[in-house]
Formats: structure tokens, sequence, C-alpha cells
């Protein structure tokens, strides 16, 4: 029989801390996150990805309903996925429309998307929008992991000046809000938010550590060893693996360190961002799964491209600009490469997906405690309009969220309803958030 291990059990070392997955040493999962005979249910987690200039419709929107509904071409790399998945229909972000503010769809999409808030048109300092639904979990929950959330992206974007019709850059930027006027910042460094993650101690510490050279498990070995001896054989191996997907984390950020900066007409990306962007999206990914695994945090924000962003891709066959394509005019050969786009982002949410569904925890998987919500403030990106959003939702929310469906809401349905209905399985009961008129019991089934 092995000796039980606290669920608070952090190994550390000089500049590193690292928090630890569940095992099976640290008691049965529903007493998960306590030291006391107290049971508690497996913490959920939630996750709000955000893509751009809004999606094909024509080949997202799935045909037929409920459990029977077909993946368009835009979600068939979900297929393996489909059981773990529900898109959703129907659901609105009215606050991103003018109400008499006229243009600048793009800015109000990313800024009223977690808010359900109108953004304030400015381009100045005085910016307004309102509390993000992570935040409102961060505030509740995150007294209980040693991050009450992590702010996430892979491009640049400035906190300041005019870059849509007269608002301000943040708007299109930044998709978490600690407070009506306090917008917080995503990282777009892996490397940074590695340090975030698993650093410990002042920054003379993890300086000394990375002028070593050596690994942030080189520094917890000694504590790791300690705790090998009171560990059972699945308890070893489930640790091998979590310590081997942060060693491979850990490498690839070296080697995108030493790969030359990726050259752009406005400035020189910071090192460490690997200069292919599906590699970039990926590392953010596997650091997300890390801090899930680990219970580094329960809330998390992932822009994986700014609002209006006019990237081109041209590793997938589009050379041109995104934000461009986007105003299509029914094009047919530029919705054809909006939609392998599109394609190319859901592929970056099947790999992170998979990710969590790989790991297993305590009778399930990672993937069946989390929320991961995925979509775009814009549905037609020609067309600016804001209803009907291209809406995802995957996990079982600790099994409170039936998946495997199209599900098909009324007309209007404010996308705040989505998220107020995510808080309640985070045990943070609100009456409102924004715009909210109410939940949706429809995802329990």
């Amino acid at each position: 029989m092995t000796a039980p291990v606290s669920r608070r059990t952090v190994l550390k070392g000089l500049g590193a801390a690292i928090s630890l997955p569940w095992l099976e040493a640290m008691g049965p999962l529903t007493a998960w996150a306590a030291d006391t005979p107290v049971a508690k249910a497996a913490p959920n987690r939630m996750a709000f990805l955000y893509v751009p200039n809004g999606k094909n419709m024509a080949d997202w929107t799935p045909k037929g309903e409920g459990t029977s509904f077909e993946l368009p071409h835009i979600l068939q790399p979900l297929s393996a996925l489909k059981d773990d998945i529900n898109v959703l229909t129907g659901l609105t972000a009215d606050k991103a429309r003018p109400h008499g503010d006229g243009g600048g769809d793009h800015a109000r999409a990313l800024g009223a998307f977690l808010t359900g808030c109108q953004p304030r048109k400015t381009d100045g300092t005085n910016i307004r929008a309102g509390i993000s639904v992570d935040q409102v979990a961060a505030a509740r929950v995150g007294d209980q992991t040693r991050l009450p959330s992590l702010e996430i992206g892979c491009e640049q974007g400035a906190m300041a000046g005019n870059c849509d019709s007269g608002y301000s850059c943040v708007y299109s930027s930044t998709m978490s809000w600690r407070s009506a006027t306090q917008p917080l910042p995503k990282e777009v460094n892996p490397k940074l938010v590695f340090e975030r993650l698993f650093g410990n101690g002042p920054d003379a510490l993890r300086a000394q550590r990375d002028q070593k050279r050596k690994s942030v498990l080189d520094f917890v070995r000694e504590d790791s060893s300690d705790l090998s001896k009171k560990l059972g054989a699945d308890d070893q191996r489930k640790l091998d693996e979590y310590f081997s997907a942060v060693r491979d984390v850990e490498q690839r950020i070296l080697r995108a360190e030493k790969l030359p900066p990726v050259k752009a007409p406005d400035y020189t990306k910071p090192t460490a961002i690997p200069a292919a962007f599906d590699e970039h999206l990926r590392l953010m990914a596997d650091l997300l799964v890390l801090a899930f695994q680990a219970d580094v945090t329960r809330v998390c924000t992932f822009v994986l491209a700014n609002e209006g962003s006019n990237k081109a891709y041209p590793y997938i066959g589009v050379p041109e600009g995104h934000h461009d394509l986007s105003h299509h005019e029914n094009n047919p050969k530029k919705k054809e490469k909006i939609r392998d786009i599109n394609t190319f982002h859901v592929k970056q949410l099947a790999y992170l997906l998979t990710k969590l569904k790989a790991i297993k925890e305590g009778d399930g998987t990672l993937l069946d405690h989390c929320m991961i919500a995925y979509g775009s403030g814009n549905s037609d990106g020609n067309r600016h309009n804001h209803d009907d959003l291209p809406i995802l939702l995957a996990g079982g929310g600790c099994g409170t969220i039936k998946t495997g469906r199209h599900i098909v809401f009324p007309k209007e349905t404010p996308l705040n309803n989505l998220w107020l209905t995510m808080l309640d399985r985070m045990k943070v009961g609100l009456p409102n958030l924004g715009d909210s008129t109410g939940k949706l019991p429809s995802l329990a089934g």
C-alpha cells in the first residue's frame, strides 16, 4: 500500500515549482483539491478559444439537429471527437453591434465576446467594456489554484492606438477583462508562459537556472526522487508521462529560441516564439493542457489570432491576408480560401481536445472535466453580422453536459446565456452577466 500524498504537493527547486497531476496516492478523485476527509467533486475547468473574422458559415453549420447531425467541411478535423462536442447555432453577441456607434465591428466583436457589454468607442485611455466571464470565474475559484487564470495568444497586439474605426487596439487584441476598465493582456511568448506555470522565486533565481541551461525538472529532481518512493507503479508511470510532456514543451521552446526571429513589418517577434504559426499554436495548446493537468489554474483564455487579423497562411495555400479575404463579396474562390483558414484553425482545436482526451483522470479523462468554448464574435466576415455565431463547446463539464449534438437555439439568444450556464458548472451562481437573459437548460440534455 502506497503512502498518502497531499493533493497540494509541489516539487520545488532553484527558481522552479512543479504542481502534480492527480495520482492514485492522493486518494480518490472525489477528494480532488481537498486535504480533508470531506469529499469534493472533480474540478471543472473552463477555456475560451477565439478565432477572428467569422467563418464561411455554409461550411461551418451542420446539417441536422440533435445527435443525428453531419459534420460539415470546416468541422471535419473533429470527426474522431464528434461525441465530445456540441455545435451551438443561433447565439448572438448583440453588444458587438453598432447601436449607433458606426464602424468597428471587429473591435466590438472581441471586446463584447466574453463580456456581453458594449465597448466604449474610443482610441484613448478611457476604454470601457465589462468584466469577462473568465474573470468572474477566476474571482470565485482562483484561490484554489496557484494561478487564478491564464491569458495566452499567438498574435501580438497593441494596448493603445486606433485599430478599428476609432476603437482602441486593446479591444481588438484583448479577450479577458478583470473589470470594465482593466483589460488583461495575453502572453504570446511560450517561454514566459512556461515560467509563469513552473517558475518559482525571484527573477534572479530563474535567470540563474536558465544560465545553467538545465531543465526545470533537474531542479526538482531531489523532491521528485523522494516522492517516487511513495508511489505505486501506476502513479510512477503517470508521473513519468507528465514529466515527459513538460520536458517536451521545454525542448520545443529551446529550439524556437535558436531560430532567427520572424521578420514582420512593424515589429520583431520576441525570442522563443516559433517561426511556424502552427507550432506556436500547438505549443500554447500544450501549455494550456499542462496547466489544467497539474491544476495550476482552472480558467484560461486563448486568442488564436486577433480580431481583424490580416495574417496570411501560405503554408496551407493561402498567401492572402485573412481579413482581406473575409470581405469575400461572395466570390467563390475567396470563400474557399476562408474555408481553408477556418479548417486550419479547427485542426488546432482538434489537437488540443485530443491531448485533453488522452490524459486519464479518475474514471474519465481530462476532457471530461473541462468546458472548452471555441468561436468568434463575428459570423460572416463579409456581412459583419453578430447573430448566428459559430460557437462550439467541447468537454463533459464533469458530467453536467450532454455532448455529441448540434443544438439550435431560438434566434437572438444571447451568447452570454451560454457563459452564465458554464459559470453554474464552476459553482459560480450569478443571476445575470452582461446582456444575458437566462441559462441554457438544454446543455444538460
